[in-house]
Order: structure tokens, then C-alpha cells, then sequence
């Protein structure tokens, strides 16, 4: 079998892509950019990813219909908060130590949240001109500084932490909902709340391009819905399946308000949309599946790691096609401030990639020649159709999120061929092995220790 070339100036453009705008998308008005956010959705629950029809997607499934669905969309965390930091920055979150979720409020001091040094998507966006709005779940800090008004948005409302009561805005004191830095104190349900405030932010710009992030908490704990939304599957008889069914239908329904609202102001072909999920689904708690793939949420299997994942953009980037190639939410910072006429310079050392030139043509090949993991003992390295995994085995296994991570006894798996991560080819193939782990050991060194442990208030250093 032909092993894999160890190229580190590959290397080095996989990791330091600082793409240059070749082609200006910016029209004369630059384009709006909505970013959505589903947590703890897996792989295999939309429609459109056609492993189950169960619960119906349509208004998520249209930005696939009407753009890229990639199969090999993946995150750099397997939990949420290290994605959500490594979305914000289009950096790896190892980088700078956020390697791991900050505790509950009470729990977590002041210290602890998405680096201050560090800038975010919200920063880069208003530095340009945009009006920039955050509805929804932040998880990257609780404390005053780490706020989403002082991370670069004009707007906000949602909560600072990992989860909430979808139905009740006061059940948890110490991690409220927030208008800006006003606790409301009444909800209908979260999940209609956010898209009316997306919504809402998106009918205030008048002539002005705007950043939306919408980070909704749904599908994640608490398995919570109303009635309106229960009365949609009467046919499924599990109660916590059920249940889980009408958050997803909620969700949909929210982000259908927002999609319908660009429509109606006529901004389709000059916005920019991208939908993604925080991690797999954790399916022994909230049911949500993975389809083909093994492990689940907080492991670095395929099934914690790769997710759903789509981008949109009428009139610039092909309607309606499928992309294997892998890319990850690192690359949405840089790709969507290249289609704002912007970009990245070399001293931000973003890890992402500017997609458009991919998608358009314009460039061949893959954005990625490699992708890393490390979570605590856990790792993986995926470069082209190989993979270098060590996850749990076992349950065991899976409760022990801290430790340091090495390639000593890893996995490797070809996905092309297995997907489901079922056969190990490690002692069939040697040579393989041994180049994805010295490519794996090469990266990590690049990285930083984790700032505070696994739900841990206390800093390791």
C-alpha cells in the first residue's frame, strides 16, 4: 500500500492559511453574514444528510438544497465550548489553552473564559463596518470582560452559559438570560426567542451590512418543548424521543422565521449563511444520532467530532451540490471575511481557510491537507482518507476526559473505506501510522497546555 508523503510545507498551508482574496465577492454593498449554530445536533438527524427521515428538516435542508452540504464537515472540539472558541477565532482553541468547557457559574472564577488576547469574529466584522449581533448561548465565559458587548457585537441576547431551561427564564439565577447586560425575566421558549430576535436584528439593518450569530441552545439538555411542537409526532411512543423530535422541529421552524425574513427583504443573493453543530450528538442522553458514525459527543471518534455542515450563498457559490473534502468551523471566520472584500493577514495566523475559491473553481484540491484533535488524553489527526484516532473504548474510558494526550497506542482507520471507524489498520500499516503520528506530535508542539482542566473552576496554571 502507498503511504502518505510527509510534507511540511503542506503543513504550514493547512495550518497558516491566510488565503488571499483573488477574486472581490464584496459587491458595492458588502455582504451580510449569518452564522447558525445547532447544539449537540449529530450527524445523522437531518433530513438532508439522508439517514432518517423521522423528524423533517425542510427549512435547514433548503440551505443544502440551495448551496454546499459538506459530508466531511468537522469541529475542532468535541464539547462546546472549545468549538465555539475555535469558531470565534479561526484558530485552533489548543492555541490557547481552551481546550476544555469552563465549569458551571458558580464554580467558574472570573479568569476563565475565551482568551482576552485573543480576537474574535465579532471584532474583525465591526473593524470593517458591520453591524454585529449575538443571539443565543455564549459558554465562553461568564465574567464582565468575557460578555459578548465587550467581544466585538453591538447587540446581544441569550445566556452566558452551557445550558438552560428552554421554558423558564429564571430557573437557573447564577446564569440568566440576558437583553445586553439586562436579565429578562419571562421566556416562551428559547428556541422561538432566538429566531425572533435574529429577526428582529436583521430588520433594524437599514443599508448597513450586519454579522449575525445565531447560537441556539436546541437540541441540548434539557429535553424541554411545548405542546405545539410534542403535537407534531404523536407516533413516537419513547417519551425522551419524542421530545427530542419537537426541539428539532422547533429549531427548524427558527431558523425557517430567519431564513423567510432575509427573503422577504430581498437580501438572499447578497447574504452569506452558514449552519453547523458544536459537537455529535450525545446519543445515550438527549437520543440525537450519528448515523454511520462511531462514538459520540466528547470523543474524538467520527461521531463526536464530524457534523453537519452547509454554507450558502446564492448566486456565488454553487446551489445544491455535495462536498466530501474536509473542512472545518475554523474556516468560516476567514471565508467570510474574504467574501466582505477582506484578507486574513499572516501576523492573525489563522488556522482556517478561505472556502470560496474551492467551491467556485478558482482552486483545486483539498482546503485541508490535515486536521487535528486533542481533548485531554484523547487525539486524532485526519489527513486525506486516513485517520489517527485514540478514543474510549469502553465506558469506562469515556469518563476520563483529563490527562495528557500522546500517539501511543492509537488507531488508524481509512474513512473512506470505513467510515464507521470499525477496522484498525494500524499493524497492517506501519509506515502510515508512524507518519500521522510524527505529523500529529509535529502539531501539538505548536500547541499551548490546557488553561483549567475538564469542568474544572480551578486554572492549571
Amino acid at each position: 500500500m502507498k503511504t502518505l508523503r510527509f510534507l511540511p510545507g503542506l503543513l504550514a498551508l493547512s495550518l497558516f492559511a491566510t488565503q488571499a482574496v483573488t477574486d472581490s465577492f464584496a459587491a458595492d454593498r458588502k455582504p451580510n453574514v449569518l452564522v447558525i449554530l445547532a447544539d449537540d445536533l449529530g450527524y445523522g438527524e437531518l433530513s438532508c444528510q439522508g439517514y432518517t427521515k423521522e423528524i423533517p428538516t425542510p427549512n435547514i435542508d433548503s440551505i443544502a438544497k440551495n448551496g454546499v452540504r459538506f459530508t466531511s464537515g468537522y469541529v475542532t472540539g468535541p464539547y462546546c465550548s472549545p468549538t465555539r472558541a475555535g469558531f470565534m477565532t479561526g484558530r485552533y482553541q489548543q492555541r490557547f489553552g481552551h481546550e476544555f468547557n469552563p465549569s458551571a457559574a458558580q464554580n467558574t472564577p472570573d479568569t476563565l473564559g475565551l482568551s482576552l488576547k485573543e480576537k474574535t469574529i465579532g471584532d474583525r466584522f465591526k473593524e470593517i463596518g458591520y453591524a454585529t449581533g449575538w443571539i443565543g448561548k455564549s459558554h465562553l465565559g461568564y465574567a464582565p470582560h468575557f460578555h459578548p458587548l465587550k467581544r466585538g457585537f453591538d447587540e446581544y441576547f441569550g445566556f452566558l452559559g452551557g445550558m438552560h431551561s428552554y421554558l423558564d427564564a429564571e430557573a437557573d439565577q447564577k446564569n440568566l438570560i440576558y437583553r445586553d447586560t439586562t436579565p429578562i425575566k419571562e421566556i416562551d421558549y428559547t428556541t422561538d426567542a432566538f429566531g425572533r430576535e435574529a429577526v428582529k436584528f436583521i430588520e433594524k439593518q437599514k443599508g448597513k451590512p450586519w454579522l449575525c450569530y445565531l447560537a441556539f441552545n436546541a437540541v441540548h439538555m434539557p429535553l424541554e418543548s411545548p405542546e405545539k411542537y410534542l403535537a407534531r409526532f404523536p407516533n413516537i411512543a419513547d417519551k425522551k424521543r419524542r421530545t427530542y423530535a419537537a426541539m428539532q422541529s422547533a429549531l427548524d421552524d427558527a431558523v425557517g422565521s430567519v431564513l423567510t425574513k432575509i427573503r422577504e427583504l430581498g437580501q438572499e443573493e447578497n447574504t452569506l449563511i452558514f449552519f453547523f453543530t458544536d459537537n455529535g450528538g450525545p446519543t445515550p442522553g438527549n437520543t440525537s444520532g450519528n448515523g454511520p458514525l462511531r462514538g459520540f459527543k466528547s470523543q474524538t471518534w467520527e461521531g463526536g467530532i464530524r457534523v453537519p455542515f452547509m454554507m450558502q450563498w446564492k448566486g456565488k457559490i454553487p446551489g445544491g451540490k455535495v462536498d466530501d473534502r474536509p473542512v472545518v468551523q475554523l474556516d468560516i471566520l476567514p471565508t467570510a471575511l474574504a467574501a466582505a472584500g477582506v484578507a486574513a493577514k499572516p501576523e492573525w495566523k489563522l488556522d482556517g481557510v478561505n472556502l470560496l475559491p474551492y467551491l467556485t473553481g478558482k482552486k483545486a484540491g483539498a482546503p485541508h491537507e490535515t486536521l487535528y484533535w486533542r481533548f485531554g488524553q484523547q487525539i486524532a489527526l485526519r489527513m486525506g482518507d486516513w485517520k489517527l484516532v485514540k478514543a474510549p473504548m469502553n465506558e469506562e474510558e469515556a469518563k476520563v476526559r483529563g490527562g495528557k494526550g500522546t500517539t501511543d497506542g492509537a488507531h488508524i482507520y481509512n474513512l473512506k473505506n470505513d467510515i464507521g471507524e470499525q477496522n484498525n489498520l494500524a499493524a497492517k500499516n506501519p509506515e502510515i501510522l508512524k507518519e500521522l503520528s510524527a505529523m500529529w506530535n509535529k502539531i501539538n508542539s505548536e500547541m499551548v497546555e490546557p488553561a483549567w482542566g475538564h469542568h474544572a473552576g480551578v486554572p492549571t496554571k
